[in-house]
């Protein structure tokens, strides 16, 4: 009597799990066609053409900008049931330009957690917020080795590019010299960085082969840049290290600086960037620099 109780019991929780799958689905697929259906074709650089029917993207325009098969986007806005992977919920949350609450909404209905900086910032205590903030004009932020940028100060959001102007997700060191236009024009020595920096993402990468957030990066630069593509195939490694580096910054011109990391959470592999002046042009400049910020 009692097995059968059980019995019950576990169907009835199995079944009560597999309604509430379906429902995440279906809103899943809502929730996509609605926001394909806002976007226009000129918003991610697609011509209209004299036939289109829909306001938005077509669903096979929505696949082939998110790198994915259309006949699974079409599954998946049919609420099928299928597995999406954290590359491809950041993929669709890219190509139907989510803002923050809504790439949220988009992992929470498919079951995933968001790996991406702009949900989690850990190792960035408000001590170490006042720290950055104390050391203008001298440019500083927190990375983590994957070289995301967790925070930073004043001086350091103006030079490379506007880094307040791009979206919390996209603010990874590697993508940035790979894929920014202004960030890449600020280095000096370009494609030496490139490559460097390729060799330091491998070397990072060995202790974390089968994260989300690792395996996505890498899919994105590899879509993203043939450079990183070739770096990649090197399979050079490199230990961080201090360095002299220049930048050609816009506002101010050539920035001649001592690249220094300070640990702050070994465990989290969290880590201040400072950048120091080697002469004392560069120091007027930055503290040109650090004014513009401060606006």
């Amino acid at each position: 009597m009692t097995t059968m109780v059980q019995s019950t019991a576990r169907s009835a929780l199995q079944e009560q799990a597999g309604a509430g799958s379906e429902t995440r689905r279906h809103e899943l697929a809502a929730f996509l066609r609605s926001r394909r259906d806002r976007i226009t074709p000129e918003q991610v650089g697609l011509p209209r053409g004299p036939r289109r029917r829909t306001p938005g993207l077509r669903r096979e325009e929505v696949a082939h900008l998110s790198a994915v098969g259309v006949t699974w986007y079409t599954w998946l806005e049919q609420a099928r049931d299928i597995h999406v992977s954290v590359q491809v919920l950041d993929a669709l949350a890219r190509t139907l330009l989510l803002d923050k609450s809504e790439r949220a909404h988009l992992f929470q209905l498919a079951g995933e957690v968001d790996p991406t900086p702009a949900a989690s910032c850990d190792g960035v205590t408000d001590s170490v917020r006042q720290l950055l903030d104390q050391l203008d004009p001298l440019p500083a932020c927190v990375q983590n080795s994957r070289y995301d940028i967790l925070a930073y100060n004043r001086t350091y959001s103006l030079l490379l590019c506007d880094l307040d102007a791009i979206p919390p997700e996209d603010r990874n060191c590697m993508l940035l010299v790979h894929t920014n236009p202004e960030w890449r024009a600020s280095i000096v020595h370009l494609e030496e960085t490139m490559r460097l920096m390729a060799a330091k993402l491998r070397a990072s990468m060995a202790g974390h082969l089968t994260e989300p957030a690792w395996k996505m990066l890498v899919k994105r630069l590899q879509a993203e840049s043939p450079e990183f593509c070739e770096n990649w195939e090197r399979y050079e490694v490199v230990a961080n290290r201090t360095k002299t580096k220049q930048f050609r910054n816009p506002h101010v011109g050539l920035l001649d600086v001592q690249h220094t990391d300070l640990w702050l959470s070994p465990e989290q592999s969290a880590r201040m960037v400072t950048y120091t002046p080697i002469d004392e042009e560069t120091r007027e400049r930055l503290e040109k620099l650090y004014l513009l910020a401060a606006g």
